[in-house]
């Protein structure tokens, strides 16, 4: 058995514990970041309300406000801990389209080469959406898979009696 085959069996070990966590930190960060941006600013939410997709446009700015700075609050603490760690990410996912829909999406975009130039960081007037398909990309598999082992969804089904299927 050559070193390579006896090693991936402990770095697939590893990874069943830890793979998933740096997404979780990094979400967590950026997420926390901006609610905390939120909590300790004032609301431009009016500015840009029209913008917004249904049904949060016909909302009042100032809750949309609320609702979007205690979710970049209190769901990147749950990504942090891995609890709830799908409903955090969902939550996310629909904040981050919705910031997408009304702000970082170009107003008016004619074709795919045009609107390819909205991938950018920075708004150069086509947009400026590459930070936020980044973060649901990274969202996606939180979503879908969970948090990992090394967490408290992991410990809590556990403790409930309900082994995923490729859990130990």
């Amino acid at each position: 058995m050559t070193s390579l085959t006896r090693a991936l069996p402990a770095l697939n070990r590893f990874g069943d514990w830890s793979a998933d966590l740096p997404l979780r930190l990094f979400l967590a960060w950026e997420f926390f970041e901006s609610g905390l941006e939120k909590f300790n600013g004032s609301n431009w939410f009016a500015d840009i309300q029209s913008n917004f997709p249904l049904p949060f446009n016909l909302l009042p700015a100032s809750l949309n406000w609320q609702l979007s700075m205690w979710a970049e609050l209190i769901c990147p603490l749950l990504l942090l801990l891995g609890l709830g760690t799908r409903f955090a990410s969902l939550v996310l996912i629909g904040v981050t389209v919705v910031a997408t829909a009304a702000v970082h999406w170009p107003a008016e975009w004619s074709g795919l080469a045009e609107l390819a130039r909205g991938y950018a960081i920075t708004d150069q007037g086509y947009g400026n959406f590459k930070l936020p398909l980044i973060y649901l990309v990274a969202l996606l598999p939180l979503a879908l898979k969970g948090a990992g082992w090394l967490s408290l969804d992991h410990w809590l089904w556990h403790k409930l009696g309900y082994c995923p299927r490729n859990a130990r």
